[in-house]
């Protein structure tokens, strides 16, 4: 056994000293060691101006106010806040509401900030009222510098500094994560629009508290309301929850739209609402109900239910670099296995907030977070479930059908012409498969088709 020592100070040569954040440490997921960084106390992996700074302190705000909002029962602000990841090109800040219903996201591109970003790290912090205020105040080419490091956030406006502290990352926002980036790698760009007439259409939009399920269907320039989906509609469940894009709206070119392929009688989906500065990129994504938090949707249940998934996941994500954007062909080609085995991974490594899905790019990203291979577990109790159904031979193939044995009933498990499949249950009849699978076809997923299993 490894004896890790607690030191605070170490001297080379007796001319530099060195500060370490805190003691290395030895943990069940591994031993995880700090490093001094040089002759620089605490390292920071971003140091620079905001070349906008009144559009990033409005998308900061926005992002910021999101994380304090509770949209399906409006209560006293929340105490969440904004996730900060640095790599390599841009920074990201990202936040879900109180309610789990709506995630925010600002992305800093090259264009946005004058600075270096000398490493690859994430810090989840606090945005306080002074902070708030400050940003608030910032206007015109008001300078504004940023510096962050991994357990701390540092904003410099002419009125002085302000420091916000690493605070403890919600365990629901890791739910949230994995859901939302196993959602959104379905989406794709549904229409765009002008900044005046986005400007115009969210004018028009119900207000705080408002319920209904709407959709967007492009009309020229603008996007036309209606009460059922078509082809090409986007989803806009809870209109008022886009309220926190009107801050950016003067400083916007564009209003960018994605969502999932929706037909005639499609049930409710989520969506990416995107405003485009060119220096920036703020969206929020909405859950299919103004209720439904993304953490409970059940998106990456199959995804998690292969047997080599957890195995995958640790190759993969020592393979993972601070690119920006997560190449998965090229992932796949260095850890030698099939796309669909990495991206399977990928939705393991998003239990532990490890991985997210930008739909402006394509493409998955990467966050600095600790692995653990039992969070997937402990936070799917329906993958769980399933799993004791599948040990205790519950599950009785019947060619493309199954019947399920779970306690003193039986389900009826049926394949659809698509692949899906229902099931006879009664959480499955009250879903119709709008949450994931239900416990039983998942079990007979893993039993039917395991090779299938995390496509």
């Amino acid at each position: 056994m490894m004896s890790v020592a607690r030191p605070t100070v170490c001297a080379v040569n007796a001319v530099q000293t060195y500060r370490y954040l805190q003691p290395s440490t030895l943990r069940a997921a591994g031993l995880a060691l700090q490093t001094c960084g040089g002759p620089a106390a605490n390292p920071r992996f971003f140091s620079g101006f905001l070349t906008t700074p009144a559009a990033a302190a409005a998308g900061l705000l926005a992002v910021a106010e999101v994380a304090r909002t509770h949209y399906h029962q409006p209560v006293s602000p929340a105490s969440l806040d904004p996730v900060v990841t640095g790599s390599r090109d841009r920074l990201r800040f990202e936040s879900f509401s109180g309610c789990c219903g709506v995630y925010a996201r600002m992305d800093v591109v090259p264009a946005g900030f004058d600075g270096e970003i000398v490493g690859h790290g994430t810090t989840n912090v606090d945005v306080n009222p002074p902070l708030r205020e400050a940003l608030a105040r910032v206007g015109g080419i008001e300078p504004l510098h940023m510096a962050v490091g991994p357990d701390d956030l540092t904003v410099s406006t002419i009125d002085g500094a302000v420091v916000e502290r690493k605070v403890p990352l919600p365990g629901r926002w890791l739910r949230g994560f994995a859901e939302v980036h196993v959602l959104t790698a379905g989406f794709e760009p549904r229409a765009e629009i002008p900044a005046a007439e986005a400007a115009a259409f969210l004018r028009r939009l119900p207000g705080a508290g408002d319920r209904s399920v709407l959709w967007a269907v492009p009309a020229g320039r603008t996007l036309r309301l209606t009460s059922r989906p078509a082809p090409g509609a986007v989803c806009l469940a809870g209109a008022g929850r886009l309220t926190a894009l009107r801050g950016l709206l003067r400083h916007a070119r564009t209003l960018r739209v994605y969502g999932p392929t929706v037909r005639a009688g499609s049930p409710a989906v989520a969506s990416t609402w995107e405003l485009d500065t060119g220096a920036l990129r703020l969206s929020v994504t909405l859950s299919p109900e103004p209720y439904r938090g993304f953490s409970g949707e059940g998106a990456a249940l199959l995804a998690l239910a292969g047997d080599e998934v957890i195995d995958d996941a640790e190759l993969v994500g020592a393979l993972l670099s601070w690119d920006p954007t997560i190449d998965v062909a090229a992932l796949a080609d260095a850890a030698g296995l099939p796309d669909d085995r990495v991206r399977a991974a990928l939705a393991q490594l998003g239990t532990a907030g490890r991985v997210g899905y930008d739909v402006a790019e394509g493409g998955y990203f990467h966050r600095v977070m600790p692995y653990d291979a039992g969070r997937a577990e402990r936070d799917n109790p329906r993958l769980v479930a399933a799993r004791a159904l599948v040990q205790q031979d519950a599950v009785r193939p019947d060619g493309e059908h199954a019947t399920v044995r779970s306690g003193d009933e039986q389900y009826r498990v049926r394949r659809q012409p698509d692949g899906s499949l229902t099931c006879s249950c009664r959480w499955w009849g009250r879903h119709q498969g709008q949450r994931g699978p239900c416990k039983h076809a998942l079990a007979v997923a893993m039993v039917q088709a395991p090779a299938e299993v995390g496509r």
